[in-house]
């Protein structure tokens, strides 16, 4: 089991970049694969991007070419780097943990059971 603190929310213009980190503390970092959901107002959570514990990846179609997951088992961090900002990215951003010997599969959350506590993220026109 481990505890993720999510941070690096905030109000950007369209356009613009943000970059999402998550710590994580409690258990072995590296024997985790990491992914990152959104929630936006009214709709339900949905997959935006995951990394193995070996690095590889994974995105959703709708941040294709704009967000970056990456992480640094050293420092017990994954981020989320977000570029091209669009208003329809304007959701709470959820960091999340499974094991990585779980065959579950990544792009769905009901495959991890470690959550954040959330952070905003709202993208003006």
């Amino acid at each position: 089991q481990v505890q993720l603190v999510e941070s690096g929310g905030g109000l950007v213009q369209a356009g613009g970049s943000l970059r999402l980190s998550c710590a994580v503390s409690g258990r072995a970092f590296s024997n985790y694969d990491m992914g990152w959901f959104r929630q936006a107002p009214g709709k339900e959570r949905e997959f935006v991007a995951a990394i193995r514990w070996i690095g590889t990846t994974y995105y959703a179609d709708s941040v294709k070419g704009r967000f970056t997951i990456s992480r640094d088992n050293t420092k017990k961090m994954v981020y989320l780097q977000m570029n091209s900002l669009k208003p329809e990215d304007t959701a709470v951003y959820y960091c999340a943990a499974k094991p990585t010997r779980s065959t579950a599969i990544m792009t769905t959350e009901m495959s991890y059971g470690n959550w954040g506590q959330g952070t905003q993220v709202t993208v003006s026109s």
